[in-house]
């Protein structure tokens, strides 16, 4: 374990009896945070080593996007019974948060794997990775944030000034995009089968959370839909664009569901930062 920063003239101190990890655990999310130009450098160029030799690179994910919501969009407004006008905004300003959330808690769960020559090589705050798994998949998804504003105007449903309640939400959401990239890097880097149970959870998430269908077709049960983690945090930013801001409850369920997930997250990381490095 470091002691503090390492310079040409100290060396790696490590007390057993004494392994002051909660210490070690705060320095590196100190040094992590104040790294976050290389974490953001990193994240640019994972993207474009990703799409390195493609003509449209992110933007596939936001063709794929159109074309979702055109063919739900036409389908489930028969479906449900509810005009293509109201559901239309409704879909993809739900599609795009969603995607966002899934590719980011699906790709936190390779955040330190991905990482293992770094982590095995060189001395960078754990934390550094996990910011870089943020900032790439959020580079991503404002590749589709064009399909939302044209979707707003097209349908003439552009948000008042509640509409910048959707900041906040989009920091909550990165806030625990953080903490999961620290969690389920560090967890899948141990137990190699959460990843697949991982993607199990968030294809079931999907049909369970109200993106395709709208809350009110819940009628009396929709009270409940806070109980739904992924539905607090959606709802932060869906809510100010295309429902006049969001419930309060939601919102309190949200910060609630962040703090808990980010208490979950730092004692894991506080208690086996140590061993990440035999891990990976």
């Amino acid at each position: 374990m470091l002691a503090g920063p390492l310079t040409t003239t100290e060396t790696y101190v490590f007390d057993a009896a004494s392994p002051r990890r909660k210490e070690a655990a705060l320095a590196d999310l100190r040094e992590g945070l104040a790294s976050w130009r290389l974490a953001w450098a990193l994240a640019r160029l994972d993207l474009r080593n990703r799409y390195r030799g493609s003509i449209i690179g992110p933007f596939w994910m936001t063709l794929s996007t159109v074309l979702m919501v055109a063919g739900l969009g036409l389908l489930y407004s028969r479906l449900l019974g509810l005009s293509l006008t109201d559901y239309l905004p409704h879909l993809t300003v739900s599609l795009v948060v969603w995607n966002t959330i899934s590719i980011m808690v699906t790709d936190a769960c390779t955040t330190m794997t991905g990482a293992e020559g770094v982590i095995r090589q060189l001395r960078v705050p754990f934390t550094v990775h996990a910011m870089r798994t943020v900032f790439r998949n959020a580079l991503t998804a404002a590749h589709s944030l064009p399909l939302v504003l044209a979707v707003l105007l097209i349908f003439q449903q552009i948000p008042g000034p509640e509409g910048l309640l959707a900041l906040p939400g989009l920091v909550l959401l990165l806030t625990n995009a953080f903490f999961a990239s620290m969690l389920l890097g560090m967890a899948c880097a141990r137990f190699r089968d959460i990843g697949p149970i991982v993607a199990n959870v968030m294809q079931l998430s999907f049909f369970l959370t109200p993106i395709l269908w709208k809350p009110e077709l819940l009628k009396n049960l929709a009270v409940y839909l806070p109980l739904n983690p992924f539905y607090a945090v959606l709802e932060t930013i869906r809510g100010p664009l295309v429902e006049g801001g969001g419930a309060p409850l939601t919102w309190l369920a949200a910060v609630l569901y962040t703090l808990l997930f980010g208490a979950i997250a730092m004692a894991f990381f506080v208690r086996f930062r140590g061993r990440l490095a035999f891990w990976v």
